[in-house]
């Protein structure tokens, strides 16, 4: 297989990533969350928004988790932050990581999103979803071209063809 045809993560990811700084509580990220319709976060270093730094990832789980042991418990001797909740260093990937590569780490390990970066710094997020739909399209091509070569046109027959229609 030709890997240089392979997509990669920089062809199938969200450019415009909706992220979250350290600095925010609880209740600000469970809201952010839920007016954006989204079920996970980068969050980025809050010295550096323009060059977004990544430093962690945060998820519904996550909200979930604490607001409802804060809801459960009580409130918390101090107040949780998403400092305080973030997965610190996530899983991410490169833009240039290629579709396969990035179905199995998907596949084993169960993610939803993965950052993508490059060094230390965000440039997007690649969903399941938009690595399924990019491996249904490279696959459909593929099987488009497996016939060709499976079944290459007989060119006797494309021939003879011009002749018939002549008639």
């Amino acid at each position: 297989m030709d890997t240089k045809q392979l997509p990669l993560a920089q062809n199938c990811m969200t450019h415009s990533v909706h992220s979250v700084t350290s600095e925010m509580s609880l209740a600000e990220v469970t809201a952010f969350l839920r007016k954006h319709g989204i079920s996970s976060a980068p969050v980025v270093d809050p010295e550096s928004p323009q060059r977004k730094r990544l430093i962690g990832y945060i998820s519904e789980a996550d909200c979930l988790e604490y607001l409802s042991n804060e809801v459960f418990f009580g409130c918390p001797s101090q107040p949780q932050t998403v400092q305080t909740m973030m997965k610190r260093h996530p899983v991410c990937v490169g833009p240039e990581t290629d579709l396969f590569t990035l179905a199995s780490v998907f596949v084993s390990h169960g993610f939803r999103h993965l950052p993508v970066v490059e060094g230390d710094r965000l440039v997007g997020i690649v969903s399941r979803r938009d690595v399924l739909r990019e491996l249904d399209s490279f696959y459909q091509e593929r099987i488009t071209d497996d016939a060709l070569e499976r079944f290459p046109p007989n060119l006797r027959e494309v021939l003879n063809l011009r002749f018939l229609a002549r008639k």
